[in-house]
């Protein structure tokens, strides 16, 4: 057992092998609940809400309505990343974890709840945005307590591979709440929009329920444990820490996580667009996203495992900028019709390539902050790079050209963010190889790392930009 000392903090390393892997299934199964939640509004939003929630638009009016309130729900996302933030690098990352699954549950659960608009009028949307705005505040902090958390505990050389079971978990969570939608979505029209959109989302009650049970049994990261322990009154107000030292990072985050506009135009535009525009089966198309996602479910961490040993930096521009390209190639294939090219193109941009960034963030931005604003530096990168990326379907509809043929525009937007996010990445250090604890021992008043973590990039290497 040892006992590192690195800048001001002291923690133990000699915890037992199945505390990273106990971590890791927390994690993955926290956020398995979390995105089931999130992932089956936007379903929603694309075949149910706009003919609910907004009857007296016209189709293409009401469609464009529907899904700008799944993006109103980014909006709530950079302001609940500075409460979350503040709360899990002052209190701890265990109350964050579980704020973020009682919030959503109880948010998600209401909306299943909600009149329609024939019964209620205005008063309906309004309420649906409130409750979204809700689940928007709950998920800003979910990823990044999650990432802080299984980072914390895992071993140095595998924190790629065990960090990746967070996003493991959002993409079946998406698996989850996609397959709850088939049955739902093949009832006649009358019964679906009356009473059957409900369902998924009374279900949350029981997801809530169980996510509460696993994450009271957590135990704090011994990396907080040290900072609540030593730093005292020091650490009132981390994110004044995190603005004045290291918003550089900060803003790398913010528009890395551009790369996630790949994700919403998938999962929500494309999804409209084959439906609405092309005329292709609902079922068929949410058999897509299931089996893309199953895909990722191998892939994202084959991927992370391949970062603990080539660097985070070349894997994640190859699959931001690859997954962007490929939109082109998928939204071309939903336009022609052609399912076996549909799932094809599918599988390739998001099962694969997709993954390559997005198992690999993870670790990547949890390494560019030490501890003690770890999950603030992580939580507003990500949610305010997320709120941008999660408008793109309603951009996209805005954008998009009339017929089949409209798609180019949102292919071309969504590989301009996706180049955007691999040149931010492009311009950190790399850090797959130096120790977590020198990452929490680097100085604390700049952006610049202590003596030696310095001569360690230059035994390995690596730079900052």
């Amino acid at each position: 057992m040892s006992t590192p000392s690195h800048g001001r903090y002291t923690y133990d390393t000699g915890e037992g092998a199945k505390t990273p892997k106990k971590a890791a299934l927390a994690s993955f199964v926290g956020s398995v609940l979390e995105y089931y939640d999130f992932f089956i509004y936007g379903t929603a939003a694309a075949l149910v809400f706009g003919k609910v929630f907004f009857p007296d638009s016209d189709p293409a009016t009401g469609t464009l309505l529907s899904l700008a309130t799944f993006g109103v729900g980014y909006v709530a996302r950079p302001i609940g990343a500075f409460f979350m933030g503040h709360l899990g690098d002052r209190y701890g990352r265990k109350r964050v974890l579980l704020l973020t699954i009682t919030m959503m549950g109880l948010a998600t659960f209401l909306i299943g709840c909600l009149p329609t608009y024939n019964a209620i009028g205005v008063w309906a949307p309004v309420l649906l945005v409130a409750l979204r705005l809700l689940q928007g505040f709950s998920a800003s902090g979910e990823q990044a307590g999650a990432n802080s958390f299984t980072l914390e505990h895992a071993p140095d050389r595998r924190r790629g591979y065990f960090t990746s079971f967070t996003l493991g978990g959002t993409q079946a969570g998406l698996v989850i709440g996609t397959a709850v939608w088939l049955p739902i979505g093949a009832m006649p029209e009358d019964q679906l929009l009356s009473w059957g959109w409900r369902i998924p989302f009374w279900l949350s009650a029981i997801v809530v329920a169980v996510g509460v049970i696993i994450r009271r049994r957590l135990d704090e990261t011994p990396v907080f444990k040290a900072i609540a322990a030593e730093a005292g009154d020091a650490q009132k107000v981390p994110v004044a820490i995190l603005l004045r030292d290291h918003w550089r990072n900060v803003l790398r985050v913010t528009i890395g996580a551009l790369a996630s506009t790949v994700s919403t135009i998938f999962s929500v535009y494309a999804l409209s667009f084959a439906i609405d525009t092309v005329n292709l089966y609902k079922t068929t198309m949410l058999w897509v996203a299931i089996v893309t996602n199953l895909v990722a479910l191998l892939t994202i961490p084959a991927w992370a495992r391949l970062s603990d040993r080539v660097g985070r930096k070349p894997l994640f521009i190859f699959g931001a900028i690859g997954s962007g390209a490929l939109m082109f190639a998928y939204l071309g294939a939903i336009a022609s019709g052609d399912y076996a090219l549909i799932f094809l193109a599918g599988i390739l941009m998001s099962g694969v390539v997709y993954s390559a960034q997005n198992g690999i963030w993870p670790s990547l931005y949890g390494e560019m902050f030490p501890a003690r604003v770890r999950l603030s530096g992580m939580a507003i990168g990500t949610q305010i790079g997320f709120a941008m990326g999660g408008f793109a379907p309603t951009v996209a509809a805005a954008i998009a050209g009339d017929g089949t043929g409209g798609w180019v525009p949102v292919a071309a937007l969504t590989l301009g963010a996706s180049v955007l996010a691999a040149i931010a990445i492009a311009t950190a250090r790399e850090t797959f190889d130096v120790p977590l604890a020198q990452i929490d021992g680097l100085a604390t008043t700049t952006d610049r790392p202590a003596a030696p973590a310095r001569a360690h990039r230059q035994r390995t290497g690596a730079g900052m930009a």
